[in-house]
């Protein structure tokens, strides 16, 4: 996008050109059911009913009963991350499963450079062990047990 001005007011005429980039994220969603989007840090939440004030609650990837999002998720919950322009301008984007996961995401860069993406889309919900299923998909090992066999909480891990 570029922005022109033309200050003819002054003797001499300048011209003021400001080049902005912008990197655009499409969210489309393909599931036959609402996903509600989590901003923060890039989840999705299912099955979720909010009042007016925007209060309510998310069988899965909730945000402590909150429309917009001021915390991560609950889990389980699939996490879109990304960070953009980052060591040598690069950009970085990853599908996480570490909490747990609720939804198949799919990450299809259209940039020039980039041609491969990176998609859980299969039915991830489905080969989960039982002790892990949650309503909404399936937990981590830690969410459940929450032990040091499955958890790392501290530096001797």
């Amino acid at each position: 996008m570029s922005f022109f001005c033309n200050c003819s007011n002054l003797s001499t005429s300048f011209f003021l050109l400001i080049f902005i980039n912008a990197t655009i994220f499409e969210i489309r969603n393909s599931c036959p059911y609402t996903v509600w989007a989590a901003a923060l840090p890039g989840g999705g939440r299912t099955k979720c009913s909010f009042d007016e004030a925007g209060r309510g609650n998310c069988e899965s990837g909730g945000c402590g009963g909150l429309l917009e999002c001021q915390e991560y998720g609950s889990p389980p919950n699939t996490i879109a991350e990304y960070a953009i322009n980052q060591f040598n301008k690069t950009d970085f984007f990853d599908i996480s499963l570490v909490v747990g996961f609720n939804l198949p995401m799919e990450f299809s860069p259209t940039s020039d450079g980039c041609k491969r993406g990176v998609k859980r889309t299969c039915d991830i919900n489905g080969p989960c062990p039982n002790e892990l299923r949650d309503p909404g998909g399936c937990n981590n090992p830690c969410t459940v047990f929450n032990n040091t066999q499955y958890c790392c909480n501290t530096g001797s891990c």
